[in-house]
């Protein structure tokens, strides 16, 4: 009897497994967890939690995109050292090291200059190492590629993609890369002309700063500590670029509509004037009137002063007039009496009476 009623109860838990969706026992499996549904990228965010996107329902936004020439002292850090040093290395190098072990996707760069983050616009690697004539090997699907034959020192120049907006919710002014474009030159130098730009690829900036917040840079001549990453460095705006371009309804370059190299640069320094005019401005002006309230303090005291400046001057000036007008009168008195006591007098002599009074 006992085992009939272990039978029967045996079945009925078989059918309920049975039962069961496919979808939901997948799930179940404790060896088929999160392990798969996480991407690399997820769990570099894990470990290395950066700031969060952008909102999709902010008021006011201004993308531009900016050229960084990494030749410059401002934006060294990205650059250097050209070829790996121990742990450091340059940006290129790093992140050509995650797009070789698939750990980050590159996107193509169109012939307008826009970036497009969708599956169908990814590049393939092996198409890709081929088009530049990078020498790499191939073992087991994976591509593998000497540090001396990554081109990181003819790499001389990055694209980025800049947002300035408004965010409503903190009030709040920000401005923050979403792309970034690694551009190769001096691959003409064999033909003796100038040096052609070749835009590699676009990358997401949300993608890869994870891993930009692992890369240590070295961002002082003088302190030599490497207290700064990568995503810091983008993140605090410390790249220095010219504006090339603005997100537009033409999607025109400036270059298009500025025939001169000086209508180019009053161009960029009027889209900056703009920029920095909608953030100052943009609680009313408020730093102006403080500064016109702190000038306005300021000048009572000098009013003060000027006026109690004033006020003694005129004292002085009554005193002094005062006793200048005693001393006067006391003289003129002596005189009379004088001449009275000489008029009183027998021998007193009218001519002299007649010189005093002329």
């Amino acid at each position: 009897m006992k085992r009939l009623l272990f039978l029967i109860w045996g079945f009925c838990l078989l059918a309920q497994v049975q039962a069961q969706p496919q979808k939901r026992r997948v799930q179940a499996n404790p060896n088929q967890g999160t392990a798969q549904a996480v991407t690399n990228s997820d769990r570099a965010g894990l470990l290395f939690p950066t700031a969060a996107a952008i909102p999709s329902d902010v008021v006011w936004r201004r993308d531009i995109y900016r050229q960084l020439d990494l030749l410059s002292d401002k934006n060294g850090p990205l650059y250097y050292p050209v070829e790996p040093s121990g742990a450091q290395m340059n940006l290129f190098t790093y992140m050509f090291r995650l797009l070789l072990a698939g750990r980050i996707n590159a996107y193509e760069y169109k012939l307008d200059g826009n970036e497009s983050f969708v599956p169908a616009a990814k590049i393939d690697i092996k198409e890709f190492l081929e088009r530049y004539h990078i020498y790499y090997e191939e073992k087991d699907g994976h591509y593998q590629v000497n540090v001396s034959d990554i081109p990181s020192a003819e790499v001389t120049r990055y694209y980025i993609k800049e947002s300035s907006y408004f965010d409503q919710r903190t009030s709040t002014f920000h401005a923050r890369v979403t792309a970034l474009c690694p551009v190769l030159l001096n691959r003409d130098e064999e033909f003796g002309g100038e040096s052609t730009p070749y835009p590699l690829f676009w990358l997401n900036y949300e993608e890869v700063s994870p891993f930009l917040a692992r890369l240590p840079l070295m961002a002082s001549n003088l302190n030599n500590v490497t207290n700064m990453t990568a995503d810091d460095y983008f993140t605090l705006n410390c790249y220095e670029g010219k504006i090339y371009k603005t997100n537009n309804l033409r999607g025109q370059v400036l270059a298009n509509y500025c025939k001169t190299d000086s209508a180019l640069v009053k161009e960029q320094k009027r889209i900056e004037a703009e920029l920095t005019d909608f953030e100052k401005n943009i609680w009313g002006r408020v730093e102006e009137a403080a500064k016109d309230s702190v000038d306005s303090l300021a000048v009572v005291p000098e009013k003060k002063v000027k006026s109690t400046a004033a006020r003694t001057a005129r004292t002085t000036r009554t005193s002094l007039s005062r006793r200048s007008s005693t001393a006067a009168e006391v003289k003129e008195t002596k005189a009379n009496t004088k001449t009275k006591k000489s008029s009183s007098g027998p021998s007193a002599p009218r001519v002299s009476v007649r010189r005093q009074r002329r």
